[in-house]
């Protein structure tokens, strides 16, 4: 049975490639995480939550930071580093998008409080959970395949 290349993951595996994708998908995770942890403190701390629209996005970031984050860290396969890539360039995107027009009413800076730390943390996620996906890809390339087939004992072929 062949896996589509989006099921592919490091498993259980002590080869070093998989051990690789094992420690990218876990730090992009906790990057994901730590995203949602800014966007949730800007949120409740820093007032953002008094912003009609702009702030239950922030919120809704937060929690969808630690849902995608979690995913990424327990399931650990290359659809999962997928998810966090998109998560990470649709906020960057909002924040793009929010520091060059404005955004439902709201134009931000990249002066704002954490501004910079979380650009820099969403290409982090980008970055990592890219080699991530390309190391269990190259894994799942280099595993060893197994050419002869065992059948259990007392059985024939």
């Amino acid at each position: 049975m062949r896996l589509t290349p989006l099921w592919i993951g490091p498993g259980r595996s002590r080869r070093p490639v998989d051990l690789g994708a094992s420690l990218a998908l876990v730090v992009g995770g906790l990057l994901v995480l730590w995203s949602g942890g800014i966007h949730y403190h800007l949120w409740q701390s820093v007032g953002y939550k008094h912003l009609p629209t702009i702030g239950p996005l922030f919120l809704l970031q937060s929690i969808g930071a630690v849902v995608v984050g979690l995913l990424v860290i327990a399931v650990r396969r290359v659809w999962t580093a997928l998810l966090g890539i998109g998560f990470a360039v649709s906020t960057i995107a909002g924040f793009l998008i929010s520091v060059a027009h404005g955004l439902f009413g709201f134009k931000d800076s990249w002066d704002a409080p954490f501004g910079k730390q979380a650009f820099t943390i969403e290409i982090a996620i980008i970055a990592v959970l890219s080699i991530a996906g390309a190391l269990c890809l190259a894994g799942a390339s280099s595993a060893p395949s197994s050419t002869t087939r065992t059948n259990p004992v007392g059985t024939s072929a």
